[in-house]
């Protein structure tokens, strides 16, 4: 029996490397699958979705899994453990990187466990794994019959000498003084995380345009990928029972009242819940006990969509009619500094361990050894300002005499 031939896809970097999207030959049983190259590093991404949704599931059970394997850096786990651990803190963050732009993009009504795995099969050091995750994971969608609004792709984009790079190597991110991830559809940013060295809004603004001219590249690409592999067209599903005549019943009866309790400005939560919640129960109790048994859960689904419009609305309506003789209202809110007396340590032995003295925050650090005398601070109280609150990591000195390091006042 003949191996299948892959479809393949490929992507041009604004640096002139390739990304390459493979479909076909790998994990074919999967309701979609896409092996993703940039250099030596590889990533499967497969998709697979229940046929129906489970009973009683009214949200939408994702999940999203970022693996890298030992392998990929051409190891084997050996010793005790054979076998790979649990994931790593670096791939939950990626997990979780993909799974923001992925969940808001499928229908608010499909109900369907899905899983999407993504897998990294070869790691190149020059090649950032994470910046590919979300294309893989996208391009996998693309060629499923899995409902999606999309495709989507994410992009790494730092600026370096002043020049801006799309998916830089992680040796280069180490003189970027922007590195941001952006996810985004064809026509918006879905979410924007990275940090910036003290940049103006409007370097901030151009780094997010370059990546989003780069994922318009991608999803073209993934467009074309689909077309060539034959894409199975989008499934149906029914996994919500809705009643157009309750919604329009619901909407006339309490958008007013809701409508009005918006406006109310009211502050204390517990008091806005209430108000809220009266307006419900006084269109409830115009139903009958057979609506209520077979349509009350339907008609809160409803009522909080109404809830969620006259907030909207109103919040609208009173941000345009504020003038200066009416300033918005804010709760009110404070800081407050508090400084504490360090804790008395008794004398101890000027060769004792750094790491056996007790650290306090938010109070002056210093250790005193054999031929430093304690500094004027350690000795009497004194003032010290900081614009960091790591700079301010507390250690009691260490010496014969229990009165020579008193507590720090801060400002």
């Amino acid at each position: 029996m003949k191996a299948p031939l892959p479809v393949i896809q490929e992507i041009a970097l604004p640096d002139g490397r390739t990304v390459t999207i493979e479909s076909g030959r790998m994990a074919r049983q999967a309701d979609g699958s896409v092996l993703v190259r940039c250099g030596g590093t590889a990533l499967l991404a497969t998709v697979v979705s229940a046929p129906e949704a489970r009973e009683g599931v009214d949200f939408m059970p994702l999940t999203v899994e970022y693996k890298e394997k030992f392998a990929s850096a051409g190891r084997v786990p050996g010793g005790f453990l054979k076998r790979e651990g649990r994931p790593s803190d670096r791939e939950i963050l990626v997990a979780r990187l993909v799974d923001r732009v992925l969940r808001p993009l499928f229908p608010e009504d499909y109900h369907a466990e899905t899983q999407v795995i993504i897998t990294l099969l070869s790691f190149d050091q020059e090649v950032a794994a994470d910046s590919l995750a979300g294309l893989a994971a996208s391009a996998a969608l693309a060629v499923s019959d899995v409902p999606f609004n999309g495709p989507i792709s994410e992009v790494c984009v730092a600026r370096i000498n002043g020049e801006f790079v799309v998916n830089p190597s992680p040796a280069a991110l180490d003189e970027a003084d922007i590195e941001m991830m952006i996810g985004a559809s064809k026509d918006s940013v879905v979410m924007v995380e990275g940090e910036m060295n003290e940049v103006s809004e409007a370097e901030m603004l151009e780094a997010i345009r370059v990546a989003h001219e780069a994922i318009k590249v991608q999803i073209a690409a993934q467009l074309e990928l689909a077309a060539k592999v034959g894409a199975p067209a989008k499934r149906t599903y029914n996994h919500e029972t809705h009643n157009e005549e309750l919604k329009k019943r619901v909407w006339d009866a309490t958008y007013a009242g809701a409508f009005e309790v918006a406006g109310r400005e009211l502050t204390n939560k517990a008091e806005r819940s209430e108000a809220f919640k009266a307006v419900y129960t006084a269109f409830a109790a115009t139903m009958t006990e057979e609506e209520l048994a077979q349509w009350g859960s339907l008609a809160k689904v409803y009522y909080h969509e109404v809830e969620y419009h006259a907030m909207r609305n109103q919040s609208w309506r009173t941000a345009s009619a504020l003038t200066a003789a009416r300033p918005p209202k804010f709760a009110p809110f404070g800081a407050k500094l508090t400084c504490f007396r360090a804790p008395t340590v008794a004398p101890c032995s000027r060769a004792a361990k750094p790491s056996r003295l007790p650290r306090l925050p938010w109070v002056r650090h210093w250790t005193a050894t054999a031929s430093t005398p304690p500094p004027s601070w350690a000795t009497s109280a004194s003032t010290c300002t900081t614009t960091s609150p790591r700079s301010l990591r507390v250690k009691r000195a260490c010496c014969a005499e229990p009165a020579a390091a008193k507590s720090a006042t801060v400002t």
